[in-house]
């Protein structure tokens, strides 16, 4: 029989399981314990999907046109990581970011120390994208005045960290927020919008028990010498302008006007090259490289011993600094190309699906398969991917907006990895802010409230939105 007439079968639950489970053991055997990397461990998975996939039938051929469909999906998203990557490194070489960063400490009260931390971190987060970013820029600059003010750190921290991830979850240049509708199938801006019903209240909740703990802090204004000298070098550095703020406005409203994601993002890095040329009188080679490459300290010609903070907060931005997600997501696509072509992922979400009967159970166990692979993994992107991919085609089928998954991912997915305390998420926290991460954990609130407010939606049915028979048959045939 040739390789076209060869039959195709239809996988066992156990076939359908095996690929899922090996992925699952290896990782925590792998990542958990050998600390190796990611990747091989899913390109090797991939390949027991294709072994299990060939003796059900299925040809190289066939395999390959799923992964390609689903690296197709995955190419917008990767295209505005690229575009996040240019930005970020073009907001560094303008001043963009250092000068809120610089500022950003100015309005620090120790009054409201908590809620000002939380705000602040917010607010930096959602421009740049970047949690991580946040944490070890302005985050370090605050627990510098909380230690100078003998204020508590494991609060502090807490409140840094839930700022940071609340731009992580909302920010159209975060990597895990174009993650999360390229896996479950729904738009950047509608995803976001969405987002608002989980993650207000939470964010609400988070500045109210951040208000009342912090009355008692102390009104003092004393500032740690390493904040004043975070400060004076970077005021030495850069000069500050008011066209500096002039891309932040460009995105912002790009965003509010819902203008093409990519091309603002280019624009305004382009522009920011400009102003940089222009207003730091920095050379158009750097410009360039910060785009690519990302901006480096060196660039501003600045002499002397720097601040490690400031190290962490100028040698960041460009393609390079995204091109380990990518690499990420395209294994992550290769082995659910593979399990989706084989039909191996529908024998497990048809025996999944027949227990679960209402819209809080898909809600519940999208949250309970987050929780699985964040805790096995400790890698956020995986505890989107894996969960968007097995529930995508399960919510469209029982009329549930594709927004609503996306949401669920990252309400359960982003925001849980840095409360585990064996994740790169959670070590890097804890190493940056000098707080264990178990202390922390009880103060990072928006991190674990949205959850509780993604659980009472799928209760209630507030803020879930429905396909029409129109939207489904559209969805469903790929329109």
């Amino acid at each position: 029989m040739s390789k076209q007439e060869r039959i195709k079968k239809k996988p066992t639950f156990a076939q359908g399981i095996i690929p899922i489970l090996f992925m699952v053991i290896s990782l925590t055997v792998g990542v958990g314990v050998l600390k190796v990397r990611t990747e091989p461990i899913i390109i090797l998975s991939a390949f027991v999907a294709g072994f299990i996939a060939w003796r059900l039938g299925y040809s190289w051929n066939d395999m390959q046109t799923g992964i390609i469909e689903k690296i197709s999906r995955a190419l917008p998203a990767t295209l505005i990581l690229w575009s996040v990557g240019l930005l970020i490194g073009s907001w560094m070489y303008s001043g963009t970011v250092p000068m809120i960063i610089y500022y950003g400490v100015e309005i620090v009260n120790p009054k409201y120390l908590l809620v000002t931390a939380f705000l602040i971190s917010a607010i930096l987060s959602t421009i740049t994208g970047t949690s991580w970013g946040s944490a070890g820029t302005i985050g370090v600059a605050i627990m510098g005045i909380a230690g100078g003010l003998g204020a508590p750190m494991a609060p502090v921290a807490g409140a840094v960290v839930g700022g940071s991830y609340f731009g992580d979850k909302l920010s159209p240049f975060s990597d895990t927020t174009n993650l999360a509708p390229l896996a479950a199938g729904s738009e950047l801006y509608e995803h976001i919008k969405h987002m608002l019903y989980t993650t207000v209240p939470a964010t609400l909740v988070s500045l109210l028990v951040y208000f009342i703990v912090g009355m008692g802090t102390s009104g003092s204004t004393s500032t740690p010498e390493t904040v004043i000298q975070l400060k004076s070098q970077l005021d030495s550095m850069f000069d500050w302008n008011i066209l500096l703020l002039l891309p932040v406005i460009i995105i912002i409203a790009g965003s509010l006007l819902k203008l093409p994601t990519i091309p603002t993002m280019l624009g305004t890095s382009l522009l920011s090259v400009v102003i940089g040329m222009f207003v730091q009188d920095f050379s158009l080679k750097d410009g360039f490289i910060s785009l690519i490459q990302g901006f480096n300290v060196s660039m501003t010609g600045f002499e002397g011993e720097i601040e490690s903070a400031v190290i962490t907060l100028i040698n960041r931005g460009g393609v390079v600094s995204v091109t380990s997600t990518t690499v990420l997501v395209f294994c992550a696509m290769g082995f659910a190309g593979i399990i989706s072509t084989s039909g191996m992922l529908d024998v497990v979400l048809e025996a999944l699906m027949k227990r679960v009967k209402t819209t809080a159970g898909m809600i519940l166990s999208t949250i309970a398969s987050c929780f699985t692979v964040a805790f096995v993994t400790g890698n956020s992107y995986l505890s989107i991917i894996i969960p968007g991919e097995l529930f995508r085609d399960a919510y469209v089928e029982r009329s549930l907006h594709p927004k609503n998954l996306s949401r669920t991912l990252e309400d359960s997915g982003t925001v849980l990895v840095p409360l585990i305390p064996w994740s790169a998420a959670g070590a890097y926290m804890a190493t940056t802010l000098g707080v264990p991460t178990v202390e922390y954990l009880p103060w990072a609130i928006l991190n674990y409230t949205g959850i509780i407010f993604a659980i009472i939606i799928g209760f209630t049915g507030f803020g879930i939105a429905k396909l029409s028979p129109e939207e489904k048959k559209r969805i469903q045939e790929g329109a």
